[in-house]
């Protein structure tokens, strides 16, 4: 049986891996692009290549900031391809840039443009400090061809390579001496206190031939670049092979110049195909031989200790119904006996076990019951959300080659699921005995949305003060508000009429007029440590991916396991549920009927654990420095906790509902 059940498991995963982690086929909207050296009448191809430039982040700090703000060359023709909601929401800013070639054909050493930085002009220091500044930071170039980030691949240890998806500025050689970030990768930048920027870059197109495959044009499979820094010493005719590198002093002395070069090569690769182009980024990402080995033990150990939960529910409740219903179906005349054998029968199953004792209280309505149908109606909503979003990303449909997609499917998703929050919550509430149907349908639609964009509104100050290019413009403000109050609102607002126009949910048992006092509880089962504990379990099938998502954020790494990510998922909805079911048995048994707040608790404080493992992420994983940065973090970090809570307390609520409703439905109550 055993063995039986490890080939099903296996089948299973090889299944879900099959279709959620398998590259086979591309992305609907993202057809190949074909490109020729010369148009001919009648051809589908392109002859010029466009290189397009992104924001530029650093992972010390996390105010992104637009290519032009940084006084690099700039396109004389600059257009911006349109960009969806969630590029705009991420501070994606991509913009056309002077770089110029034409498909397969090789420029050696073209001249960009010169910066000349006068002393003893204002406009000139300021420029330069802010480019030194982005030196310091380590912030990194975006540049984009055909939909393909152009990465910068070197070796690393143990002789493997890995390709950044950007490269840096430029880099500082502390007063110390000590080579920060890229200046260890030449000897030459050695001197002291100098910042040394990479104004040459060398680009490597690889294209696959449509000849070798029968169809005209090529198709681009990879883009990779080497930055340099070079100091020129002709500005009108440079030749791009000094080895003396170009320094920018710390102290602004004496007038300075800036020639930006680029050199592009092609070269001819049929071995990649155009489907699996991205394969050679997402393959060479840091830590991800470590991360399929842990999330497989991860998965194991989670699966097996659900096992052992089910397994220890399912065996000691059929002998709790067993024995109440044989108590039930006992003669009366046989339960005053003189033997009395019954009436020990009866009292062993009491003292046994003291969950039936309280059915006359266990649904009697909670305090607060209309906050927690809003919580209820709003983590529904977050749920069904994120299983839909997460189930689209496991299909390919939101990869990372699909720029804001993940993004632009979560807002279109939440605003639309507002119906079965309103629902949700009218029915719940209605079931409280709660008749405030007005107060309760607005504050569904309101109140966490609401403390949501207040948090986001506060950070886009932030950002808008600070002049980043991921604050968001008026225009999209207005455009999130409308979805709001335009869509979502009056979708929360039918929900609700249909759930207060059905009848509330029926329970299986009468609920006495007088609650049963509550009979003093160890320390095991008071609400505290019971709440404190049931978030462990929950919390522990999910960390390992938690840390590549916080990486993918704030460290700018790719993130696109998102098979493996959607097998976490459905895990933490199993460990959620049995968790809270058996934490809600132990109090019932302790004859402690207050199990309403205490299921969505129990699994919402996994969000708990989640905030202090972002914290300890943010001292001992970043390098993040300054105020602003800071407050950004602990910012949108605070976002995302009051979703996880809403999330996973939606989960356990219900889960302990159900178990609740199902084991005072199969026993006989008098």
């Amino acid at each position: 049986m055993r063995k039986r059940s490890n080939i099903g498991f296996v089948l299973a995963y090889s299944l879900v891996s099959y279709v959620c982690l398998g590259s086979a086929f591309y992305l609907p909207g993202l057809a190949p692009v074909t490109f020729c050296k010369e148009v001919k009448d009648g051809e589908d191809c392109k002859s010029e290549v466009e290189l397009f430039v992104n924001r530029l982040d650093s992972v010390e700090s996390v105010l992104p900031y637009e290519y032009d703000v940084f006084d690099f060359c700039k396109d004389p023709t600059e257009r911006r391809p349109s960009e969806n909601l969630g590029q705009v929401l991420f501070g994606e800013r991509i913009e056309s840039s002077p770089y110029k070639f034409k498909f397969n054909q090789p420029i050696d050493c073209k001249l960009v443009c010169s910066k000349t930085y006068k002393k003893g002009v204002a406009g000139d220091a300021g420029k330069l400090d802010f480019l030194k500044m982005g030196m310091q930071l380590n912030y990194q170039h975006h540049w984009i061809i055909d939909n393909m980030p152009v990465t910068w691949c070197y070796d690393v240890e143990d002789g493997q390579k890995y390709c950044n998806p950007g490269f840096p500025i430029g880099c500082l050689v502390t007063k110390e001496g000590r080579a920060k970030d890229a200046c260890v990768i030449n000897a030459e930048f050695n001197k002291k206190n100098t910042f040394y920027i990479f104004n040459h870059v060398d680009i490597l197109i690889t294209f696959h031939s449509g000849e070798s495959e029968g169809w005209g044009g090529d198709r681009l499979v990879a883009a990779t670049m080497e930055p340099k820094s070079i100091k020129e010493t002709d500005e009108k005719a440079p030749r791009c092979d000094g080895s003396t590198p170009m320094e920018v002093p710390v102290v602004f002395s004496n007038d300075l110049s800036i020639v930006y070069t680029y050199s592009v090569k092609f070269e001819e690769n049929n071995s990649i195909k155009w489907a699996s182009r991205w394969d050679y980024i997402l393959v060479s990402m840091p830590h991800t031989n470590i991360q399929w080995f842990s999330i497989m033990n991860s998965l194991v150990i989670v699966l097996f200790l659900s096992g052992m939960v089910a397994m220890i529910m399912l065996r000691t409740l059929h002998k709790d119904i067993a024995r109440y219903n044989q108590v039930d179906q006992t003669d009366l005349v046989k339960l005053i006996s003189p033997t009395g054998k019954s009436t020990q029968l009866y009292e062993d199953a009491q003292e046994e076990s003291g969950w039936k004792q309280v059915h006359g209280d266990v649904f009697r309505p909670p305090r607060k019951g209309m906050l927690l149908s809003v919580f209820l109606g709003q983590g529904t909503q977050i749920f069904t959300m994120t299983f839909i979003t997460l189930f689209l990303a496991c299909l390919g449909f939101l990869s990372p080659a699909n720029r804001g997609a993940l993004m632009t499917c979560a807002v279109v998703l939440w605003v639309l699921l507002g119906t079965p929050a309103g629902y949700v919550s009218a029915r719940l509430y209605k079931t409280f005995g709660g008749e405030k149907w007005k107060t309760n349908v607005l504050l569904t639609a309101l109140l966490c949305p609401g403390i949501v964009f207040a948090d986001f509104f506060l950070m886009n100050l932030i950002l808008w003060v600070e002049g980043s290019s991921a604050a968001i413009p008026f225009g999209t403000l207005v455009a999130i508000l409308a979805l709001w109050f335009g869509i979502s609102v009056p979708l929360t607002f039918v929900g609700a009429y249909f759930g207060f126009k059905k009848a509330a949910i029926e329970q299986p048992v009468r609920t006495n007029q007088i609650p049963r006092q509550i009979p003093e509880q160890s320390f095991f089962t008071k609400p505290v440590p019971g709440i404190i504990m049931g978030g462990i379990l929950p919390f522990g099938c999910i960390f390992i991916q938690l840390f590549f998502i916080l990486n993918s954020i704030w460290s700018h790494q790719m993130y696109y396991m998102f098979g493996f990510l959607f097998l976490v998922f459905i895990i933490l909805l199993i460990t959620c549920s049995e968790a809270t079911i058996l934490l809600c048995y132990f109090h019932l048994c302790a004859e402690d009927y207050h199990w309403w707040w205490r299921s969505f608790l129990t699994s919402g404080f996994t969000a708990v654990y989640l905030f202090v493992y972002a914290v300890h992420y943010f001292f001992s994983k970043l390098q993040i420095i300054g105020a602003a940065s800071t407050f950004l973090y602990f910012g949108y970090t605070l976002i995302m906790v009051l979703i996880f809570f809403l999330f996973t307390g939606t989960i356990g609520f219900f889960a302990c509902f159900w178990f609740v409703n199902k084991i005072y439905s199969v026993v006989k109550v008098d």
